[in-house]
């Protein structure tokens, strides 16, 4: 990428609209402009204008009017990628739009690679490499959850904490390195049990951000919920009530979901995706068997598992089901048992039904409800929700969704338990100092205050035109 450049590029969404806007950015932005924009108030030139004003006018090919449009002006330093940005609103037809992006080409201009106005924020240091990734975490967003993390994250809630730890470490390194200057004087300018504390304290730190990123990674991908059990249990029913639509078959008839059916759904601000199974059972049909498999294989992906049994069961056989699935499951999975049909026992039958789950699975939740009447539906959405909602105004809810950033610290924390071997070993300076840069390198990673150009390339490349 050459930084002295102006490159143009197309800000709005592709298609159609009532409106588009056609970005520039660099040091020929204003004069680019002017080459094809012709002011309503005469004499007006757009480089003596100042910042942050809206001028009216058109745009012109020769002598041929291409549309009318509005220019807005945001000069250097003060603006998105640190440079002078002009940013041109027109009519949102396609044709418009690819006229006056050839036209800006055609006076000087570059077409922006993806990204490239946000790689140029970076270079400029409007924003670090973590900040710069939540731009593209937030326009992915689709979910309240997810938009307040990736804002959270373009804020700088995640960079400070990362250069406040780097910041010690730094001013440790340097009095180590101090030491290595005078060694032969045997003289210690870096306290070893101030600099073990820090490095138990920085551990924590990043273990807690570690921790975070399952929670991180479902918010922004969406919580997989495996809907399972026998057949005819209710499966297609609860997931048609939840969706509140007719997204899966549902018949009297054993065995009528043969393969996993999926969508997603927005509840309480965080996204969830659903996945219908087949029901589980032991069968001879090879079609059904292959969709039993994929069930199965389904529930061991999922973070939680709706366990659905039919409440006019027999108890015995409802409870080796529960004891069953729940064996198949690892620790950090969830299930929830969902007592169905609930519409069609008395509440004596219900009641000891209900009971005899609870008095044997203690530790799970359990639901009675019934699909077909969506009754308690709203518990069950509820219980879902749990753990994945971050309290509004907790600022020290610091999120990672990324799994760049989940690597780097990863690679940080290891360091982090060398050196704190190394004191303990009491290793020469010169090594523990070689530790101690390693975690430097790792955290510096995260801000982009080391990188390179292959880093880089693959970061930006994954944002859209235009930003």
């Amino acid at each position: 990428m050459t930084r002295d450049t102006t490159i143009v590029a197309i800000a709005t969404a592709a298609g159609m609209g009532a409106i588009a806007v056609i970005r520039l950015s660099g040091e020929q932005s204003l004069s680019i402009c002017e080459k094809v924009f012709k002011p309503t108030k005469r004499g007006k030139k757009l480089s003596d204008q100042p910042a942050y004003t809206i001028h009216h006018g058109k745009i012109i090919d020769d002598t041929r009017v291409v549309d009318d449009v509005l220019v807005s002006i945001f000069k250097a330093p003060h603006s998105y990628t640190g440079e002078d940005v002009v940013e041109i609103s027109c009519h949102g037809s396609v044709l418009i739009q690819r006229q006056i992006l050839e036209l800006l080409i055609k006076h000087g201009a570059t077409h922006a690679q993806a990204g490239e106005f946000t790689l140029r924020a970076f270079l400029n240091g409007k924003m670090d490499l973590s900040q710069a990734e939540g731009v593209a975490d937030l326009i992915a967003s689709t979910s309240e959850t997810a938009r307040r993390v990736a804002l959270d994250q373009i804020r700088g809630g995640f960079s400070n904490q990362l250069k406040e730890l780097r910041t010690q470490l730094l001013n440790f390194i340097s009095l180590i390195e101090l030491e290595l200057d005078f060694s032969e004087e045997d003289v210690e300018f870096a306290d070893r049990e101030q600099l073990y504390k820090l490095v138990e304290e920085t551990e924590k730190q990043t273990t807690k951000l570690l921790e975070s990123f399952k929670l991180g990674n479902v918010i922004k991908a969406g919580v997989p919920v495996t809907i399972a059990g026998k057949p005819n249990v209710g499966k297609s029913t609860l997931l048609n009530r939840i969706l509140n639509e007719e997204k899966a078959i549902v018949s009297d008839i054993a065995g009528t979901t043969r393969d996993s059916i999926e969508d997603t759904i927005v509840i309480e601000g965080v996204t969830f995706r659903f996945i219908d199974t087949a029901g589980l059972r032991q069968t001879t049909d090879t079609v059904e068997s292959i969709g039993i498999e994929r069930a199965y294989a389904k529930i061991s992906q999922a973070h939680i598992v709706l366990l659905l049994v039919d409440t006019r069961t027999a108890i015995d056989e409802t409870l080796d089901e529960i004891d069953s699935i729940r064996n198949s499951l690892k620790n950090d999975q969830r299930i929830i048992i969902l007592a169905n049909k609930v519409d069609m026992v008395d509440d004596s039958t219900l009641s000891n039904f209900t009971s005899s789950i609870r008095e044997r699975f203690r530790d799970i939740s359990l639901i009675p409800l019934s699909a077909k009447h969506g009754q308690n539906m709203d518990t069950l959405l509820h219980e879902l929700v749990k753990g994945y909602q971050i309290p509004v105004g907790n600022d020290e809810a610091v999120i990672v969704t990324n799994a760049r950033h989940y690597e780097s610290l990863l690679r940080a924390q290891e360091n982090l338990h060398r050196v704190k071997e190394g004191i303990n070993r009491n290793i020469p300076t010169d090594l523990l100092a070689m530790d101690i840069r390693q975690v430097l390198h790792y955290i510096g990673q995260i801000t982009g205050s080391v990188s390179t150009d292959e880093i880089l390339g693959n970061i930006f490349s994954k944002f859209c035109i235009g930003k």
